[in-house]
């Protein structure tokens, strides 16, 4: 059975009240007599009314701005999924007066960070979604925001801060465990192991500690681990770099790459013919698949950062219009990614 829609004008007729008295209770302003509000409510109850928030929104003619400050796609790729997710959902929320402003910032360079954070706050919205690459200058950005009432969401880095924010993304600890599980199964029983991180931001600690506990954790283990962090920014001095690594450390055969440039080393790798190694990395980016497919990437784990940025546009568009809790923490599936469903990622 079809449940009929009551109107307004019906809610007031059956209540015996005006249709302006139905609306002050409905939108909860202006005074409302005691009897006039048991008389509607009571109304409501029974015929289980609920508003169409989509018409309130509009009646309204709410605007509500989203500032979003992420890394330039156009100089890492790694961010083009995240661009799509936060046009995708800002084209869906736009007709409802969700408003998305978009400040690109090189993800190398924490003054462009510190010019479009400042470019970002000074547009006054309502709400600031950044990925905070440089740990410093984000908590300023976030201490600036509590300060201003800019309410701040962050995906793919989460900051170890008294600050609150909201966090979209993948459980980073537990990613580093994941990978030292995977790399646990499949490499022999004294291997040396490098955790390497390139262009090291706040999130790659978290991955590099869980992978370091699992291994503590498991008593049995003899592999010796080590930790390396280059900069690619360069590519002659990042390939000198890593050659150099390699050369004051022979038995290192195992690599766990914390970010998407496990393609970058495994270019140089190839450069200086290291074979019968073993790396487990992240991101489904082309560069990645292809060694994936060759057998040169043994695992890579996927941060879906499309969806990451589209649910940090989304959930607030209905927190905004239909009132829907935001919760302060939000983290997706920790995906593996293998040669054999690798294609159905990209």
């Amino acid at each position: 059975m079809i449940k009929k829609k009551y109107t307004i004008k019906d809610i007031a007729q059956m209540a015996g009240v005006s249709k302006g008295t139905v609306d002050r209770v409905l939108h909860n302003r202006g005074k409302v007599s005691k009897d006039a509000f048991e008389k509607v409510d009571s109304i409501l109850k029974n015929i289980d009314f609920k508003p169409n928030l989509h018409a309130r929104n509009l009646k309204n003619n709410k605007i509500y701005s989203i500032a979003v400050l992420l890394p330039d796609p156009n100089i890492e790729s790694f961010w083009n999924s995240a661009n799509k997710g936060i046009t995708a959902a800002s084209n869906e929320f736009n007709p409802f007066g969700i408003q998305v402003k978009k400040y690109f910032y090189d993800p190398i360079d924490k003054f462009s960070f510190v010019e479009q954070s400042q470019k970002a706050i000074k547009s006054g919205p309502n709400v600031l979604i950044m990925v905070p690459t440089f740990l410093k200058e984000s908590e300023e950005v976030l201490r600036i925001c509590k300060n201003t009432n800019i309410f701040t969401i962050l995906f793919n880095n989460q900051l170890n801060t008294l600050t609150d924010y909201v966090f979209i993304g993948q459980d980073l600890n537990q990613s580093g465990r994941v990978a030292a599980n995977l790399m646990n199964r499949i490499i022999k029983e004294n291997d040396t192991i490098a955790i390497v991180h390139i262009n090291k931001e706040p999130h790659m600690e978290q991955k590099e500690n869980g992978f370091k506990n699992y291994f503590k954790e498991h008593s049995g283990s003899k592999h010796v681990i080590t930790t390396q962090t280059f900069k690619s920014n360069n590519e002659l001095v990042f390939s000198k770099a890593v050659a150099l690594f390699l050369k004051e450390n022979p038995k290192t055969s195992a690599f766990y790459i914390t970010n998407s440039k496990a393609y970058l080393f495994l270019n140089i790798l190839q450069d200086l013919n290291k074979k019968d190694i073993t790396i487990i990395g992240y991101d489904v980016l082309k560069e990645n698949i292809k060694y994936l497919k060759e057998g040169k990437i043994d695992f890579l784990i996927h941060q879906k950062p499309y969806k990451q940025a589209y649910l940090c546009v989304a959930n607030i568009a209905k927190h905004f219009l239909f009132g829907k809790n935001l919760p302060t923490l939000k983290f997706l599936p920790i995906d593996i990614i293998t040669s054999e469903n690798a294609h159905y990622h990209l």
